[in-house]
């Protein structure tokens, strides 16, 4: 299996454990990088548009609450940009608000997943954005 670049932009200490914690147990052969803010994604991920070498992310995994710049300006900036439009991003937060939902889909996100509360919930909820976004669908190389 084709090793997968996840990029987790998530400022709670606590979800990121689970989520990584979730990945790796599920034995997919993966680079988690971590940025605990929306500016701090922006940048980085406008530094790998411009480095030649710079192997793009193959999933990101974005939460809407974030310091410096929220989840909706991240992911527009995402699919604002030409060099990154194609990267799915999974909006993965603990709303489950309407609105977010709405402006999330308006904003091109590839879905939507509300955080489960358990902790075995969200371990499970990890564990199905694997099967699916890792062992199922064909990502752009």
């Amino acid at each position: 299996m084709k090793a997968i670049d996840i990029l987790l932009i998530e400022d709670n200490d606590g979800d990121i454990l689970l989520t990584t914690e979730a990945l790796e147990s599920g034995k997919i052969i993966n680079t988690i990088n971590i940025l605990r803010d929306g500016k701090q994604a922006i940048d980085y991920l406008n530094k790998m548009c411009t480095e030649f070498d710079s192997a793009m992310p193959d999933l990101i995994l974005l939460d809407i609450n974030l310091p410096k710049k929220n989840g909706f300006e991240v992911l527009k900036h995402i699919k604002n940009k030409e060099a990154l439009r194609h990267l799915p991003v999974i909006m993965l937060t603990t709303s489950s608000s309407e609105i977010d939902i709405n402006m999330s889909y308006y904003n091109y996100a590839n879905c939507f997943i509300t955080k489960p509360v358990e902790v075995d919930d969200f371990m499970e909820a990890i564990s199905k954005i694997k099967n699916f976004w890792i062992s199922i669908v064909k990502l752009p190389s």
